[in-house]
């Protein structure tokens, strides 16, 4: 049995999920009494977990400013403005629904400790994946008209997967899972993301990626930031809660207590009973 899936190793997992499940239940509590108090021309906001948090007034921030420009969506993607992102085999017969945020450090547990698992299924034929992306962490949805209330990374983030897309589906999930890896994924308290530079160093591990001159043009201009918003809005739809979360045929793919599975042989257990339809 490998390193990876020691007992110990498992054992730190879990106790690194259950920590960051109680920040996240705090930060929950400071996002719900500051959705109350929000008044003015502006709000510092500050949880447990996010200290990058200034909410601009009067002009439109950038962001702001994309949510009205013209939608251009990246290759190897369908739906209208191209927010369906479906990749795996067509023989495929079911799809893995996932959902996630750049920045949620219960995201990056699951993506280090399930995501290569994943990859091998999706390359096997066992089920295709749709991707469905967040920016709630960015504080998007704090105050009505405004968004990046708690920063950027989740939307820079997000349009730079777009950009990785457009590469190749492979790009993508190789892109995806360096973000979260533990040698890049920052704290959330760190809006690390929301710096071109700081996604371009971590493509830089990516072979499709590193020195692609239109994947780097295509995240320092902001190519994909009008799609990561349409992308965002589809999760807010979506009516799913929180990440990661996971679902095929519509239902929750989960671990024996009804959460997201955080190890590999638990997500084995939970996407072999979905593939059976049970």
């Amino acid at each position: 049995m490998s390193a990876r899936n020691s007992k110990a190793n498992k054992a730190a997992a879990r106790e690194r999920l259950r920590l960051e499940r109680e920040r996240q239940a705090k930060k929950e509590k400071t996002r719900r009494q500051l959705t109350v108090g929000l008044v003015g021309l502006g709000v510092l906001a500050l949880t447990g977990g996010i200290g990058y948090a200034v909410v601009q007034a009067n002009k439109p921030s950038h962001w702001e400013a994309a949510k009205s420009a013209s939608v251009t969506a990246p290759k190897n993607t369908t739906g209208e403005n191209g927010t369906t992102v479906v990749i795996g085999k067509p023989a495929a017969k079911k799809t893995l629904e996932i959902y996630e945020d750049s920045r949620c450090p219960v995201c990056a547990i699951f993506e280090q400790q399930v995501g290569a698992t994943i990859e091998k299924d999706v390359e096997a034929g066992k089920y295709k994946i749709k991707y469905v992306g967040a920016t709630f962490l960015d504080g998007d949805s704090l105050e009505e008209g405004k968004i990046g209330s708690f920063g950027e990374g989740s939307k820079n983030a997000l349009s730079a997967l777009g950009a990785a897309l457009d590469v190749s589906p492979d790009a993508f999930l190789k892109f995806k899972s360096a973000l979260y890896s533990a040698n890049f994924h920052p704290e959330e308290s760190q809006d690390k993301f929301a710096k071109d530079s700081y996604l371009l160093e971590i493509a830089d591990t990516v072979p499709a990626l590193k020195n692609n001159e239109q994947f780097k043009k295509n995240v320092e201009g902001g190519t994909f930031d009008a799609w990561a918003l349409k992308m965002s809005e589809t999760f807010d739809k979506s009516g799913v809660k929180g990440t990661p979360t996971l679902k095929m045929d519509g239902k929750p793919v989960t671990d024996a207590k009804g959460n997201a599975p955080m190890t590999t042989p638990e997500f084995t257990t939970a996407i072999d009973k979905a593939l059976k339809g049970s």
